[in-house]
């Protein structure tokens, strides 16, 4: 009974791994970028949620339209997830395409990235300040026993988004004309435009995508673990990086079991050792797999044609 009460804490944890980790997939499958801002935007789609929900809600000092916890999750999660895309648009707007375009070396995007992260953490910092917010309690919660092994609809509703998620995505990539461009970019993006495709159009499809998963992620998190900080995305984003990296950076597939594999190991680890010891013993065992498979679980080397 224990296990399975691990499990299901596991499957939770690994569903916003692998949230966040469809965003890096993605921009690095298309771009070759990998976008460290990534965990950043995931906290900021989590305080969008939190002013969206409050402004429909009414509380902590705001006047609100005083709508039902039901309908106001409702309203919340698309505009939530719509905002947050906004946010990956203008950072690959502002920031990355002018670089692509005078065509910069990678690594200044990369640098550029990081620096972009570290303009939402502290500007969030003098924004609203250090104090931590409370998210509002949005879904009534249910617990289900079975034996001595609980479920929460939340926790369902987390593994069930993440999932559902993952299916869109593959649709999206594998069976839409809009994926194939996507794909088509990522093998040779200077021979994309001489075929009538518009590059950069695609390339803000993709960071809409991406950001729409973190802010997603950002709602669900917020709502299983109620307390908001400037730097929440930092050690999360990392994390569901080094996850993608595990499943193969660049394969949908990749991303989700990389997520849900560092979810069972960190549970694991916690249900048997100190939880100090949670993240040296998680990415020893993923830097034992990258190891033995350097370019990850589903991933592909690569070889350039000269």
């Amino acid at each position: 009974m224990e296990f399975f009460q691990h499990l299901l804490n596991a499957l939770q944890f690994g569903s916003f791994y692998a949230l966040i980790a469809l965003g890096y997939t993605l921009v690095y499958g298309v771009l070759r970028l990998i976008n460290f801002a990534h965990g950043d935007i995931f906290m900021v789609g989590a305080y969008i949620a939190y002013f969206v929900a409050v402004l429909l809600l009414g509380g902590e000092g705001m006047s609100g339209l005083g709508l039902s916890p039901g309908l106001t999750l409702a309203i919340t999660v698309p505009a939530t997830m719509v905002l947050t895309s906004l946010v990956g648009v203008a950072l690959e707007r502002t920031m990355y395409r002018p670089l692509r375009r005078k065509g910069a070396d990678r690594l200044y995007v990369v640098i550029t990235a990081l620096m972009a992260g570290l303009m939402l953490e502290n500007g969030n910092l003098a924004l609203l300040g250090a104090s931590r917010k409370s998210f509002p309690e949005l879904m009534e919660k249910v617990i289900w026993t079975f034996g001595d092994v609980s479920v929460t609809n939340l926790k369902v509703v987390v593994v069930v988004a993440a999932l559902l998620v993952f299916a869109l995505l593959e649709f999206i990539v594998t069976k839409t004309k809009i994926g194939m461009a996507m794909r088509g970019i990522s093998y040779d993006k200077f021979a994309i435009p001489l075929m009538g495709i518009p590059l950069d159009t695609i390339i803000v499809f993709t960071f809409i995508l991406g950001s729409s998963m973190a802010g997603l992620a950002g709602i669900l998190f917020a709502m299983s673990y109620p307390i908001l900080e400037p730097y929440m995305g930092a050690l999360i984003g990392w994390k569901a990086f080094i996850a993608a990296v595990v499943g193969g950076i660049g394969d949908i597939r990749g991303a989700i079991v990389g997520g849900f594999l560092l979810g069972f190991i960190e549970i694991g680890v916690v249900a048997v050792f100190p939880s100090t010891l949670r993240d040296l013993f998680a990415f020893s065992v993923l830097l034992g797999i990258l190891w033995l498979k350097p370019t990850g679980l589903f991933g592909v080397a690569q070889t350039t044609k000269i």
